[in-house]
């Protein structure tokens, strides 16, 4: 049977909105009732008014356009996030209340006095001081509550290494910095806290956000998912290669990995289950799948914006170097998934009791033609915000051609709410992430830590590779897609460019080793994120989701190598062989990890599939020659094998 997005909700999506609300701060917010409801509404909704009206009519001036952005976005999230967990989650404390006009007043400040401030260019008065210290750390305590600390203590580090520069050993000592000197650079430039990052939030993200509002208010989400039912669900593993094809598909509307877990594990896991699935296994298979969302384009969890505005190219030039890396992950991992289904004979769900394609375009095909037209505009050379206002209007029109999809007056405006609440975690992670920055930019730390991470690698390109993936890793534990892309592309991908990496390799590679923490233990949130749907062991969960997303530990050093699977300087005949030897090499190194190929493997033939499954990924006719035979070799062994079994 088709789902419909105004069915009932089930005990399994009940559970998948608990977990959502513990492992995905953002999801933690108040339940409010009343008048409060009602302001929080207008809050909300006044939020997207501007953010359409600017982008209809042109944007404000740079500063003023981030600071009425921020404005809204602090004061919405201290009325939605608590100070306390502890705290009545349906009355407002009388401390959120003051943070919150405080919040907006901050920023406001910057508005009103902002010929004054022009004037003064640079020179910070007492007031001056007192506004910005508040804006600072009215930032980093929204950044607690709706981030969470890992992006706190990254953030904090940075401005006491601002002040302990003389004290600082070695090649990261500096000058040190005054307050004065801080606050101005952090709060009254356009380099700190209203930096490149917060103008991108208040330009591209949130339109983007508030467009996958609406995409999921139309029911693109279930859409996808009995698509992939009717395509994959009856297959071997049926419900597993459904949940790979479902995350892809639902990565280019959602923003977080643990929310794409949230949104198609709650029907994914249980089917997986059903048909024989170990818990664990169900839930790496949902955590791989959701966190790999976050590497397919369109959106790739809004970072994609942030990388162009960073490397200096137009949007759809980094769409489309993300496509052949997000395919040879989504190769890998649809592989793992048929091969551990094929070890343990698992079957699909019969076809009589998956939805019909045919039935499933015919009632809602045309919810996906906003996805479509937008993809068409990007390429043709349409702004991302000229895009993202079209197809915004194009999802309301289109949900409009069926009576089931067709969405109320209330509802838009519902989603004008929906895309606000939204974006506070892109815009609070912004804010915090232009402290880093504007830190950086002062003191000049990122390339110190850039030599620092030279000296240890000996000036050898692959060590250097090794030390930045550890560091992304690291750096990318706990904080969402695109705060963990900022802190990695400011503190790790220096050390790649002093190499000589191409900006957008090194870039494209910090991105996904700060992705693919989410799957990686000890933290690995997405994997404990499905792990509490499937009712698995969360270390084990993660520990499997990293083995089949093994690809994203592979593929980065790929581009690195082999810059043309990003299309850089690629032609046809290059691209297409470095991308069929990869995929290939993907088959070696997947089925290495599940342990059969045609048949079970030795533990011998898990080291020749790797070995030469690693060998064909690798660029260049000289590896993917013997790594070729290597596989081809264990091929021909165990189908002989097999069929000696078979006639015994």
């Amino acid at each position: 049977m088709a789902l419909d997005k105004k069915q009932p909700v089930t005990s399994d999506e009940a559970l998948a909105q608990e977990v959502l609300k513990k492992y995905d701060r953002e999801s933690d917010t108040m339940q409010y009732t009343g008048i409060m409801a009602k302001i929080i509404s207008a809050i909300a909704i006044s939020f997207s008014v501007f953010q359409l009206y600017t982008a209809f009519f042109g944007v404000l001036d740079a500063q003023l356009q981030r600071a009425v952005h921020l404005g809204f976005a602090l004061a919405l999230s201290y009325l939605l996030y608590p100070t306390c967990k502890s705290w009545s989650r349906s009355r407002l404390h009388p401390l959120d209340a003051l943070l919150a006009v405080l919040g907006a007043a901050s920023p406001a400040y910057i508005v009103i006095m902002y010929r004054e401030l022009a004037m003064r260019a640079g020179l910070i008065t007492t007031p001056d001081l007192v506004v910005g210290v508040i804006g600072v750390l009215l930032v980093i305590e929204a950044t607690r509550r709706v981030v969470g600390i890992p992006m706190v203590v990254v953030v904090t580090a940075f401005i006491v290494y601002a002040f302990a520069g003389p004290h600082m050993p070695g090649v990261l000592s500096h000058r040190g910095l005054t307050p004065e000197q801080l606050v101005g650079h952090l709060y009254f430039t356009t380099e700190g806290i209203f930096g490149i990052p917060l103008g991108v939030s208040s330009t591209f993200i949130f339109l983007f956000i508030l467009f996958g509002a609406y995409l999921e208010s139309t029911g693109l989400g279930k859409f996808f998912i009995d698509i992939a039912n009717a395509i994959a669900g009856w297959a071997s593993g049926g419900p597993a290669k459904v949940a790979v094809l479902s995350s892809a598909l639902m990565g280019t509307v959602s923003g977080s990995s643990v929310a794409n877990v949230a949104g198609t594990g709650s029907f994914t896991i249980p089917m997986m289950k059903k048909l024989g699935y170990r818990k664990e296994f169900a839930g790496a298979v949902e955590a791989a799948s959701s966190t790999g969302g976050q590497l397919m384009p369109p959106v790739m969890g809004a970072a994609a914006f942030l990388m162009a505005e960073f490397v200096g190219v137009p949007y759809i030039e980094i769409v489309e170097a993300a496509v052949i890396p997000a395919i040879l992950y989504f190769a890998g991992l649809w592989l793992g998934v048929h091969l551990e289904a094929k070890r343990t004979n698992l079957k699909g769900v019969p076809r009589e009791q998956l939805p019909k394609a045919w039935v499933i375009f015919k009632e809602r095909g045309h919810l996906a033609i906003p996805l479509i037209v937008i993809v068409y505009l990007l390429v043709t050379g349409y702004t991302p915000m000229r895009a993202a206002l079209v197809a915004i209007v194009l999802s309301i029109a289109v949900s409009a051609l069926k009576k089931s999809t067709r969405m109320k007056p209330i509802e838009i405006i519902r989603g004008l709410e929906a895309g606000a609440r939204n974006v506070l975690g892109v815009a609070i992670a912004c804010a915090a992430a232009g402290i880093i920055i504007g830190v950086v930019t002062k003191t000049g730390v990122g390339l110190k830590l850039a030599s620092g991470l030279l000296a240890l690698s000996g000036g050898y390109l692959l060590p250097t590779m090794f030390f930045t993936m550890i560091t992304s890793l690291i750096l990318g534990m706990g904080v969402p897609t695109t705060a963990n892309y900022v802190i990695t592309s400011t503190i790790a991908a220096p050390a790649l460019l002093q190499m000589g990496v191409p900006v957008l390799a090194a870039h494209m590679f910090v991105f996904y080793f700060g992705i693919i923490a989410d799957v990686t233990p000890p933290v690995a949130l997405a994997a404990y994120a499905a792990s509490g749907i499937s009712g698995g062991k969360p270390l084990i969960t993660g520990v499997n989701a990293s083995k089949l997303a093994i690809a994203a530990f592979i593929i980065p050093y790929i581009f690195v190598l082999s810059p043309e699977i990003l299309m850089i300087n690629a032609t046809a005949f290059s691209l297409i062989f470095a991308a069929v030897t990869a995929i290939l090499g993907m088959v070696g190194v997947s089925s290495s990890m599940i342990g059969y190929l045609v048949d079970h493997s030795s533990p011998v033939e898990r080291v020749l599939q790797f070995v030469g499954g690693i060998l064909m990924i690798m660029p260049g006719v000289w590896t993917d020659i013997p790594g070729f035979i290597i596989f081809a070799l264990v091929v021909l062994w165990q189908s002989r094998r097999k069929k000696k079994h078979r006639t015994a």
